[in-house]
């Protein structure tokens, strides 16, 4: 299927996102500026990028390395696996997300596994639902990065649920999804990302840790710019489209911004995303370790880069609370013709 859309129908295609008028849409600069000051008040916050029907308007820099630099964006790196896995279906590489991952991942599957692991679908992995213990967590997560082979380690965990269960957030899910895009391409991780998503953005995307078998981290260790960071949610705010080209296939954006499970704090999950309401409208947001946020809120046109501190995790301080509280009575408000009343925002 080709990728490359004439812009006058651009513009038809995306309006089933439910975009607002621009005519309808206001901008409180004051309250932007306003916002951005309580932004700065929190010292774990390091970057900060606000913008509007994709134009900048506010850019700070508060601490830390600047808005062309490269940062680890940890597990805001699985949104950008999922957007691969939907370029890697376009592309025939996978034939859909109902796929057994296993025939995928024929040369690398432990000998020993549980035989529930055939009935675990590309589905599964993207939406947290594969039912196997986790490799998230302190302990189990030191335990499977110091392990010598990932991908085997992953698979032959217990289960704790039924494929197709209950969420249960695992980076291991998210690296078995770049083990398959490594063996169905027969090419890295590293080099698809930078030629179906770094090219067409104009971005640059380093190389990133791999494991011991060289497979590249998948769902942690990413490094973006602040600046790349928003234009990878402004492509998936335009239905993937950047500059004319239609870079992740629309139906993706749909497919990764469409509830699969809900997690047992009550946020939803999509492909990568998570997916809640502020002001009773939907917000889509890529969330790494930290406060390593990007916020997508199409109805305003509106999307929000936070990058923070890497070292403390976001439960800690409610520094993740903090960070929805500026986009839902802060940014969202800004941007509203009718200021709306104090929300508690998405669940944090």
């Amino acid at each position: 299927m080709p990728r490359l859309f004439i812009a006058f129908v651009l513009s038809f295609l995306f309006a089933g996102f439910g975009e607002a008028d621009a005519a309808s849409i206001h901008l409180d600069q004051k309250r932007i500026d306003e916002t951005v000051l309580r932004a700065a008040q929190i010292q774990r916050v390091h970057a900060l990028i606000v913008a509007l029907d994709g134009k900048p308007v506010a850019e700070h820099v508060f601490r830390g390395p600047g808005l062309d630099s490269p940062v680890n964006i940890k597990s805001a790196s699985k949104s950008f696996i999922s957007a691969l896995i939907g370029i890697a279906i376009d592309e025939r590489m996978i034939k859909d997300v109902n796929q057994p991952i296993l025939p995928l991942l024929e040369k690398r599957a432990p000998h020993e596994m549980d035989p529930k692991v055939a009935t675990i679908t590309v589905d599964h992995l993207l939406s947290m639902r594969a039912g196997l213990e986790r490799t998230s967590g302190m302990q189990n997560y030191g335990r499977w990065v110091q392990s010598p082979n990932w991908v085997s380690f992953a698979l032959s965990r217990g289960f704790i649920d039924e494929p197709g269960g209950e969420m249960l957030y695992s980076t291991g899910n998210t690296h078995l999804l770049s083990a398959i895009l490594t063996d169905v391409s027969g090419r890295s991780t590293w080099e698809l990302a930078r030629d179906w998503i770094g090219e067409p953005l104009g971005m640059t995307i380093p190389q990133w840790a791999r494991d011991p078998q060289g497979v590249y981290f998948g769902g942690n260790e990413m490094q973006l710019s602040p600046r790349d960071l928003l234009r990878f949610g402004e492509m998936y705010r335009n239905g993937g489209v950047a500059g004319g080209y239609q870079v992740v296939p629309r139906a993706w954006v749909r497919a990764s911004w469409t509830v699969r499970t809900i997690d047992s704090l009550g946020r939803g999950y999509g492909y990568g995303w998570f997916i809640a309401q502020a002001h009773g409208l939907p917000v889509y947001y890529a969330w790494g370790f930290g406060g390593q946020m990007l916020y997508v809120i199409p109805s305003l046109k509106l999307t929000v880069v936070m990058t923070s501190d890497t070292n403390t995790g976001s439960a800690v301080g409610n520094h993740l609370c903090k960070l929805h509280d500026l986009v839902a009575n802060g940014f969202m408000p800004a941007v509203m013709e009718t200021a709306p009343a104090i929300t508690d925002g998405p669940v944090c």
